[in-house]
């Protein structure tokens, strides 16, 4: 197995992040969250020799998945996201599609538990359950290279928002302090909309910690 390097797309109404992280060697890649156009997203990773080996939602609102069904037709792979977000994913009011106009849904492959280790392709990193901005939001982490996917869960100096369906404020500060700020220092944040951050980084100056 190569080096690990990730890719960002900022696409959608709301300028969300669809995160890439691929070997170097092989040229797989795990896409993480899919805002919208499923079929440009496959069509430029394909332009760069990169072939998409799998799907991962942090969560299921609309600005997150509505391109999830058109990639996995078009590379013909499995989508992944946390069990307690079935709910979310499948639910057009508790994904917030009905508020846009647009019914959306999405029917994972598979709903992975917290703390699962997931290989695709060579690509290993753990699920880290963050309920709070939705009730199975979850965020995923590469131990060995010190990196974090980390949804809406936590951005550059503020969290994700609590009042759509599902949502709580008080677990999503308890999963932030409880399952984030545990990392390292060092490690790499990689937020649904914004800028990169570091854990540590968070630890001094995120308001909500």
């Amino acid at each position: 197995m190569g080096q690990l390097k990730i890719g960002r797309m900022c696409m959608g109404s709301v300028q969300t992040n669809c995160y890439f992280v691929y070997d170097d060697d092989t040229r797989k890649a795990v896409v993480f969250d899919v805002p919208c156009d499923g079929a440009g997203i496959y069509n430029a990773l394909k332009s760069k020799d990169i072939e998409v080996a799998g799907i991962c939602l942090t969560h299921g609102h609309f600005d997150h998945i509505m391109g999830a069904n058109e990639l996995r037709q078009a590379a013909s792979v499995k989508i992944y996201a946390y069990e307690e977000e079935q709910e979310v994913c499948e639910d057009t009011h508790n994904n917030c599609t009905d508020q846009i106009g647009r019914l959306y849904t999405v029917k994972c492959n598979r709903y992975l538990k917290d703390g699962e280790e997931l290989d695709v392709e060579g690509i290993r990193f753990r699920v880290i359950a963050t309920p709070g901005h939705t009730k199975g939001s979850c965020c995923y982490y590469f131990e060995d290279e010190g990196l974090l996917i980390s949804g809406d869960t936590l951005f550059c100096c503020s969290i994700g928002r609590s009042d759509l369906p599902t949502g709580s404020e008080a677990t999503l500060i308890r999963s932030l302090r409880e399952r984030l700020m545990c990392l390292p220092d060092d490690v790499k944040v990689y937020p649904g909309h914004g800028d990169q951050t570091t854990i540590g980084f968070e630890r001094e100056n995120n308001p909500f910690v």
